[in-house]
């Protein structure tokens, strides 16, 4: 079949398309991306789409034609203004269902999202449900999929569970008392291919895996299957962890947001049931989803999620303290003689002093912003290779100072080279 996957790009859809081709099928990746979906897949022809724009049916028309079946797997966690619930969960998806049924495309799969029932109450699941409910009100061969909590080393989400699992201390929620029925990607990956290939697919499928657990016992067993031991749990008390997310939904790139924390209150489980009869057996055990051939790998990255980042924000502060103790907190007249042991007096003193500390400002708050951080590595790099250089040449009696003042230079320098190499804008 040729098959038009929306948000192939994405977490869930790039795997689809992955799935797709090596079934013998011939995916059309519809991305706002083209050049980045060609770079994945040199052989196939993706479509431009935009799904904060394209809400009319008629565009969809001209995407549709050879298409034999469509898979929509469009889905964000969090809202913007540029990208919100009601577009690209309802309204483009109700666009291109319509234009499915005009075009004649019977077979569509919807990807949407466990807790997306009567009961929802977030505008999350409510984008997806209304979404869910017309493509099933339509003359169509559809099926919606609804995983629930998700699991893939390289997915946000699972990233996110890995990295808790990892930590010395988990603060978790109400000590995570919290329901999940977490699944493997490979069998919402099945799931969805069952569902295109089959005739007589069912029209709903609640995707979960067989275990209902809590969220402290899902860490936990990731843990031990990282091979770090017991997990020790910090409760954090759900007030303290409501008025958290108030704030922490400004952060840029956050998953924590007051709807986040209301769907994990509500939990996220179902009987196995319906999964277990479409693919035949029971779905992958949580206590499989690392295998121990990938368990040193997995581990180093879910540690390097905390780690980087608080190394990352240690050396801001070493940067930041020492621009505002060369501007003053410390004795000015203390700086000046220590710049008159390397030569530098006067006028050239005072610039050197003043410059050297702003420059220690900027360079320390630029780490801690969310931008490309490439160039603030290697501009402090620079920096600390200048100053070691002078006072090698200028105060060479420090480098045997007790207290190592030049020596730490090397471990910093280690630490910047490491956070070039690995850190990465998330």
């Amino acid at each position: 079949m040729r098959i038009l996957v929306t948000g192939a790009t994405g977490f869930i859809g790039s795997a689809i398309v992955d799935a797709l081709i090596a079934h013998g099928h011939v995916p059309v990746p519809a991305v706002r991306d083209v050049a980045a979906a060609r770079r994945r897949w040199p052989t196939l022809e993706p479509v431009a789409v935009d799904f904060a724009r394209d809400t009319d049916a008629s565009t969809w028309q001209p995407r549709l034609d050879g298409i034999d079946a469509v898979v929509n797997a469009v889905g964000i966690l969090r809202e913007s203004r540029a990208q919100p619930f009601a577009v690209l969960h309802d309204a483009t998806p109700r666009a291109l269902f319509d234009a499915c049924v005009e075009a004649g495309v019977s077979r569509v799969v919807q990807v949407s999202a466990l807790g997306a029932d009567d009961d929802a109450a977030s505008r999350y699941h409510l984008s997806k449900r209304a979404a869910d409910r017309h493509v099933l009100s339509l003359p169509l061969r559809a099926t919606v999929v609804q995983p629930s909590v998700v699991f893939a080393p390289q997915g946000a989400s699972a990233g996110m569970f890995l990295m808790l699992a990892s930590l010395p201390f988990a603060a978790l929620p109400g000590g995570g008392v919290q329901r999940v029925a977490p699944v493997h990607l490979d069998d919402v990956i099945e799931a969805v291919l069952r569902a295109l290939e089959s005739d007589d697919a069912p029209r709903l499928i609640e995707v979960v895996g067989p275990e209902c657990t809590t969220l402290r016992e899902y860490l936990a067993t990731l843990r031990r299957q990282l091979g770090l031991g017991r997990l020790r749990v910090v409760p954090v008390p759900m007030p303290l962890v409501r008025l958290s997310a108030r704030v922490m939904q400004h952060v840029p790139g956050s998953l924590v947001e007051p709807e986040t924390i209301a769907m994990l209150e509500r939990g996220n489980c179902a009987p196995p049931d319906g999964i277990m009869q479409l693919l035949g057996r029971a779905p992958r055990s949580m206590q499989t989803f690392v295998p121990p051939a990938l368990g040193a790998m997995t581990r180093a990255d879910a540690v390097l999620r905390w780690a980087l980042p608080l190394l990352r924000v240690s050396i801001a502060a070493v940067f930041i303290v020492t621009g505002l103790l060369s501007l003053g907190l410390y004795p000015v007249a203390d700086s000046y003689a220590l710049l008159a042991r390397s030569g530098v007096t006067g006028g050239t003193a005072t610039t050197a002093l003043y410059a050297g500390a702003l420059l220690d400002l900027l360079l320390g708050v630029a780490l801690l912003l969310p931008i490309r951080r490439g160039p603030v590595y290697l501009a402090m790099i620079a920096l600390i290779v200048a100053y070691t250089i002078i006072i090698t040449v200028t105060i060479p009696a420090f480098w045997m100072h007790p207290f190592g003042p030049v020596l730490k230079n090397l471990p910093i320098l280690a630490a910047l080279a490491l956070l070039h190499a690995l850190d990465r804008r998330r």
